[in-house]
């Protein structure tokens, strides 16, 4: 996930691209959902922690969120709808 999000900021200027992006850090926060569920399936994850880990994941999936929903406030000023400087 940090490594998507990282690339989707230095993608900001163009705004569709930094959007999609986000989308993509989205998704690969499902796939950590998944894999804490799959990790204390399969018993390498005790109960405590996997909730743990989950409630942090959701508020890293919450922050991202409103970043999605203003995803046009992080575009740099002075930066044409199209994306070119």
């Amino acid at each position: 996930m940090g490594a998507n999000l990282a690339e989707a900021w230095a993608k900001r200027r163009f705004p569709a691209h930094f959007l999609s992006k986000l989308t993509d850090v989205d998704g690969e926060a499902s796939e950590t959902w998944h894999w804490l569920e799959t990790a204390n399936a399969c018993g390498y994850l005790d109960e405590v922690r996997k909730a743990q880990l989950i409630a942090q994941l959701e508020g890293v999936c919450r922050m991202l969120g409103r970043m999605m929903h203003k995803a046009d406030t992080f575009v740099p000023q002075g930066t044409r709808k199209t994306g070119t400087p």
